[in-house]
């Protein structure tokens, strides 16, 4: 009668290869630093447009000093089927402030770890909207110059929509991030979604 070998300790469970069923602790830091990293493209955005820091916001066209975080990109939106739309909302008091809760909620959600299904739904609406924006489908804008488009169906925006997405079905935050904390929080409990 042939013996079945048994697994004495965790360690032998991270060897054995079952693509799809286990994630290695190596695997989880790698997600944790991709969780990270993209919290904090998130959130700088979010400080730039804020107080203005020099790189894509001017100190003059910060919020905090009366500027729009959506007028200027939204009203110069010259590509897509959208473009009526976004030049209707381009810094309306709601836009502003949605895109700004969004950017600071994705961005702190994704570093503390915390509420990543929520930020990953979050994330997937703003950069599908961004996309549609930059409708990188197009070669050439309305006046006929160049769009810069380099790839038509996957840019920066879908890669970001797809990593938020990961990082919640992996549980990315419960390395390096209070995730663990969070899902014991009785309202969280009550509330998987928010996990």
């Amino acid at each position: 009668m042939a013996t079945i070998p048994r697994e004495t300790s965790t360690t032998s469970l991270e060897t054995v290869e079952a693509p799809g069923s286990m994630l290695t602790h190596t695997a989880a830091r790698a997600l944790a630093v991709l969780r990270i990293a993209t919290g904090l493209v998130f959130l700088w955005a979010f400080l730039d447009k804020t107080f203005g820091l020099g790189y894509s916001t001017p100190a003059a066209r910060a919020w905090i000093n009366g500027g729009s975080p959506t007028k200027g990109f939204l009203s110069s939106v010259d590509v897509g089927p959208f473009q009526n739309v976004f030049h209707s909302i381009a810094g309306a008091t709601w836009a502003n402030w949605a895109f700004m809760l969004g950017l600071l909620g994705i961005g702190v959600a994704l570093i503390l770890g915390i509420g990543l299904r929520v930020a990953a739904v979050s994330a997937a609406f703003m950069m599908a909207f961004m996309w549609m924006a930059e409708w990188p489908l197009a070669t050439t804008t309305t006046a006929g110059d160049p769009t810069g488009s380099s790839n038509p169906l996957v840019d920066y925006h879908v890669v970001y929509a797809i990593g938020a997405a990961l990082m919640a079905l992996t549980y990315a935050g419960h390395t390096w991030g209070l995730g663990r904390r969070w899902a014991q929080l009785p309202l969280v409990r009550k509330n998987r979604w928010l996990i």
